[in-house]
């Protein structure tokens, strides 16, 4: 089966206004990197793999320039990273992160979301200590060892990596992402429009991967779905990481 991850797609609301909302997330992302790192793709690599992210869950180009557009005047608001953690229906652990302007806000949002669904936002390391913070690539490609070789080569901390139909999945600290990330393309990626190699990658994050998955059913499947979806209409909530399974 392998190790459980969450694609960024499915981590997103399913409601009639998802696709804006997937478009929201993702331009607030695009501007902080671009804010933060330049404005050039090439030179600024998180922007480049948030654009590329951006691309492949299909939001328009228009988003996209409107981000960076908006990063260049230097001013506009000021977000900042804010991580909360906690437990959701069933004891499972969840991890919820933010891009806010407004702290205080978006703490208060996000309690809600907790104490309404009867579930406990806990302190800051509550939960985070049972998930591994990892960079996780995954794109087609049948020689785990060729791949695992290139790593090493590269001196890159191989966590994990796994093959399957006819796919590999590199799990690697979140640290190593940059240095991971250059020796694929280096090792395995095609010519792109720009001249750089590059892989058409499935799956291209850091994401918090649960260590031990907690089985959940009945009225808590329900209540968790409603947990999901109250987080995921807040516009500060980027991501949410969790170990319910289904």
């Amino acid at each position: 089966m392998g190790r459980a991850y969450q694609n960024r797609k499915e981590s997103m609301a399913k409601t009639s206004d998802a696709k804006a909302r997937v478009y929201s997330k993702y331009g607030r992302e695009i501007y902080v990197c671009a804010k933060s790192g330049g404005l050039d793709p090439d030179g600024n690599l998180a922007l480049r793999s948030m654009i590329d992210r951006a691309k492949k869950d299909q939001v328009p180009s228009h988003v996209i320039e409107k981000a960076i557009d908006k990063a260049k005047g230097g001013g506009g608001e000021d977000f900042a990273t804010a991580r909360y953690e906690g437990f959701g229906p069933g004891s499972c652990m969840v991890i919820v992160d933010c891009l806010t302007d407004n702290p205080n806000r978006t703490f208060g949002d996000v309690r809600q979301c907790f104490t309404k669904t009867k579930c406990k936002i806990g302190t800051q390391g509550s939960v985070s200590h049972m998930f591994d913070h990892s960079a996780i690539f995954m794109f087609k490609y049948d020689d785990e060892d060729a791949v695992l070789e290139a790593l090493m080569e590269a001196d890159v901390d191989v966590a994990d990596i796994e093959s399957e139909d006819g796919k590999i999945t590199i799990f690697a600290p979140n640290t190593e992402y940059f240095k991971a990330r250059q020796a694929l393309n280096e090792s395995f990626g095609v010519e792109a429009k720009n001249g750089s190699l590059e892989v058409d990658f499935e799956v291209d994050e850091i994401q918090f991967v649960p260590q031990n998955t907690n089985p959940i059913s009945g009225d808590d499947v329900t209540m968790f779905e409603t947990f999901l979806d109250m987080l995921n209409d807040l516009d500060d909530v980027q991501n949410i990481y969790h170990n319910a399974e289904f």
